[in-house]
């Protein structure tokens, strides 16, 4: 669905994408993660079609997004700040949705007024932040669109329209095959709705892979040796702490390699812990130097 081949993007002399490669399967919940200032933002306003990149590719379906409105019309997006003209109510903008989409589903719309309450002859500019995310979903899922973008996209709703349009989401993925792509600081949200993971740092795509995969591909070891037995020699170790005896080993491998290679040590205990992809984000991105730091102020 989404190819992205050596992108690279500079403003003023800082390169905010420096060959970032991305692929996204058709049907794909992707979960786009990275620190601030990685190039999530600057990566979507590429797959949007508003920035031109300097070199490289940005194609969805096989077609360039730059400058072609058959591919932007397939394509919803709904950025982490949602604008809308001054004046304009939900009923202009869904004229406005209604004339720049073919696709734009009357039907569809007419059915998602069950989900969001809201006032159709208000200007939204007056609605509530949240509210406002409502009306961004509202008109986004109506134009039955392909590929969805999504930055920051729950930011600022209650806990049960959160689960609502994530509900509306993720039908329309088992329904209709739609693509969504979506960036957000919300790792443990993003674990519960996504399929694939794309982890960005500094411009460049530092790992892509379904999150199964990197959920089997790290492991969260607790173990305590007997006085004066060693680790094995061959170990990943992408992190390491200890309370006593016990020590907490992060580790790159498959569990049950790695469980068969420690057990050779004869440990006095030992369990293996799932990570989540908050603890996957951080010691793929370098561990302790990503940690929070404890200062003493």
């Amino acid at each position: 669905m989404i190819e992205v081949r050596e992108l690279v993007k500079s403003f003023e002399g800082l390169r905010a994408l420096d060959g970032l490669n991305l692929t996204v399967p058709k049907g794909a919940v992707y979960g786009l993660v990275g620190p601030n200032g990685a190039g999530k933002s600057t990566l979507i306003r590429h797959l949007t079609g508003i920035y031109r990149q300097d070199s490289g590719s940005v194609l969805v379906e096989g077609e360039p997004v730059y400058e072609n409105p058959a591919v932007k019309q397939k394509i919803a997006y709904i950025p982490d700040e949602v604008f809308y003209y001054t004046q304009a109510t939900l009923r202009d903008m869904k004229g406005l949705y209604r004339d720049l989409y073919p696709a734009f589903d009357e039907d569809c719309y007419r059915k998602l007024a069950g989900a969001f309450d809201l006032d159709e002859g208000r200007p939204i500019r007056k609605f509530s932040k949240g509210q406002q995310k409502q009306a961004a979903f509202w008109l986004a899922l109506s134009l039955r669109p392909e590929l969805v973008v999504l930055d920051e996209p729950v930011d600022g709703l209650d806990p049960v329209m959160r689960r609502q349009v994530w509900s509306l989401l993720l039908s329309d993925v088992a329904e209709r095959g739609t693509t969504v792509l979506v960036s957000s600081h919300n790792l443990r949200e993003l674990e519960d709705v996504c399929d694939h993971v794309g982890i960005l740092n500094k411009g460049k795509m530092l790992v892509e892979r379904s999150l199964t995969e990197l959920q089997e591909n790290l492991v969260k070891i607790q173990l305590a040796l007997p006085e004066g037995a060693e680790l094995p020699a061959d170990l990943e170790i992408l992190h390491e702490s200890r309370t006593g005896r016990l020590r907490q080993l992060i580790l790159r491998g498959k569990s049950e390699e790695l469980s068969a290679k420690l057990q050779a040590a004869g440990p006095l205990f030992l369990d293996l812990l799932p990570l989540s992809l908050e603890e996957i984000f951080i010691y793929e991105l370098g561990g302790a130097e990503h940690e929070v730091k404890n200062i003493v102020l």
